[in-house]
Order: structure tokens, then sequence, then C-alpha cells
């Protein structure tokens, strides 16, 4: 497992919302419990006797740096726009068009910012806000929960 994959690994984590994932190979042991806020994870490694332990420390110092860089500065004036209904999260209304949004996109009240579907139906989601996507917290074809954070709005 290279570094890249161990960071989506650790990206994939925060944002789905699993609490803890464990992955063992012959060559390394990583496990993965996010903290008490969400999107920060805290990471555990385990050295096993193949890996070089300088080669372990470069690794979990590069993934702890990445997730600083990651994060907003001060996200204490954002909104966060949640999902009302469970289901599954799309980005764009059909696979051949395109997003119904991107970050640093300006949306007004009333905007379609995603499609969720639930039992077969898509149901357009509606910006309850005017301002600037500064964020996506969810991947496209992901399912999310009701009340999951979808995107982090600033007003301003």
């Amino acid at each position: 497992m290279n570094i890249k994959e161990i960071q989506q690994l650790i990206k994939f984590v925060a944002k789905s919302g699993v609490h803890e994932v464990k992955i063992e190979s012959k060559d390394l042991k990583i496990s993965v419990k996010t903290g008490a806020t969400p999107g920060k994870p805290i990471i555990y490694t385990e050295p096993s006797e193949l890996i070089n332990p300088a080669l372990e420390q470069n690794i979990v110092r590069d993934l702890v740096s990445s997730q600083q860089d990651d994060e907003p500065v001060s996200d204490d004036h954002l909104i966060t726009i949640k999902a009302p209904i469970i289901g599954t999260f799309y980005r764009k209304p059909a696979p051949d068009k395109t997003n119904f949004i991107e970050i640093g996109d300006l949306v007004s009240e009333g905007n379609v910012l995603c499609v969720i579907e639930a039992m077969k139906l898509f149901n357009e989601i509606e910006s309850e806000y005017s301002g600037k996507i500064v964020k996506i917290l969810v991947e496209d074809a992901s399912p999310v929960e009701f009340d999951q954070p979808l995107f982090l709005v600033d007003p301003s």
C-alpha cells in the first residue's frame, strides 16, 4: 500500500462516518479511528517485521501533514447543508450531464445542488441558503444518511 492509497483510505473513512477501519497485510498494519470531531481521524500504525521503522515514521508524518493541509482555516461562519432523506447522493442529473455545482460556485436559495435517489425516485436537493460552495463533503454515487452533512456554504 503506497502513501496515496493510505491517504485515500483516511479521507474515505473520515467522510463515510465509519468509526474504525483496520487493514493488515504482511508488510503493514493500519488502524484508522475517527475522533470525536468529524473529519479528523486518529491514525495508529503497528510496525511489522518487514517494515523499516524510519519509513513508517515518514508515512505517518506525511499522512498527518496531508490531513492538516486539507482542513479549512476557520469554518465558524460556514453553513452546513444536510441530507433531508436517506438515499444515494449524485452530483449530476444523469451520467452524461455536468455536475450541478462545483467548489467555488455561487448559489442562490432554490438552486439545485444535487439529487438523492431513494426507492428509485430522484429527489432534487435545493439550497436553502445563498452563498459560495466551500466544500463538497460526499463523494458522487455514495450512500447518505438522514441529516448527514453534504455541503459547506460561505454565506458572506
